[in-house]
């Protein structure tokens, strides 16, 4: 499978130095991000149009299915990646916004990677599965501003200056399980599993290269919406901080509250 993967823990602040010799819509070509099910393999995306330096997209999700989000970085430099699941880091399992100075994935030149889960520790992770919102990590937080939505940040890397800390993690894998559905789906924090890191330099630049957007829904709420061709028609789309109303057309993670610790 797929040998590293790394983490950034702790970031210095940037200053406003000039972008790399990539230029930034090189990344739309040479960074891919997907969504890999344990059973389906890669899910189909269903892009919708997008402004700026962002990328957005559909997939259908299935109650229980545990999944991973996979990033090939095709280019022959190191790129850092802030990933947010339901609104919530993937690594300090906060409020994310994706900015430069969170916990982010590093990776490097044409490396591909798989992030599996919430990350607990430095040798472990809880493992993402889809289900309703009662069941979502998001939701033992009382957050609900950005269910649904698997975002990514790509930052470029700036001259190695001072410390920057990070942890690399291999191949891992693994189960979770769902509960019943409700009409939309959030993302669980299933079965604990080995994830060894240890730490590498990494600095980011001020901006992001661009962003990602995935947005999974139950397939009978696709093709409510028109997503999924020749199975319903289209309606609106409910606030998501991380998927705005007017955009549908175009440290470690801790437990949950009272899940306590398993393995």
């Amino acid at each position: 499978m797929y040998k590293s993967i790394t983490i950034l823990f702790l970031m210095i602040l940037s200053s406003s130095l000039s972008m790399g010799v990539m230029a930034s819509s090189d990344y739309y070509e040479n960074v891919e991000i997907e969504v890999i099910s344990d059973n389906r393999g890669e899910l189909r995306q269903y892009p919708v149009r997008s402004h700026g330096k962002k990328q957005r997209a559909y997939i259908a999700a299935r109650d229980g299915e545990r999944y991973s989000v996979r990033v090939r970085n095709r280019s022959g430099e190191r790129i850092g990646v802030v990933i947010a699941v339901d609104g919530r880091n993937i690594i300090s399992g906060k409020k994310s916004w994706l900015k430069r100075r969170e916990a982010k994935y590093v990776l490097g030149p044409w490396e591909t990677a798989e992030y599996e889960g919430w990350r607990t520790s430095r040798q472990r992770v809880n493992r993402f599965y889809f289900t309703d919102i009662g069941d979502s990590y998001a939701d033992a937080w009382g957050d609900h501003s950005a269910m649904g939505v698997i975002a990514v940040a790509v930052y470029g890397e700036k001259h190695r200056k001072r410390h920057d800390y990070s942890m690399q993690k291999k191949r891992d894998g693994y189960s979770a399980r769902g509960e019943a559905m409700r009409d939309s789906p959030g993302t669980g924090f299933g079965e604990s599993e080995w994830s060894p890191s240890h730490k590498v330099r990494f600095k980011a630049r001020k901006k992001p290269i661009f962003k990602k957007f995935i947005k999974y829904e139950w397939r009978r709420t696709l093709c409510r919406k028109g997503i999924i061709p020749r199975c319903g028609h289209r309606d609106g789309d409910y606030g998501n901080r991380f998927w705005p109303h007017e955009d549908w057309n175009d440290g470690f993670a801790p437990y949950p509250w009272g899940r306590g610790h398993r393995h």
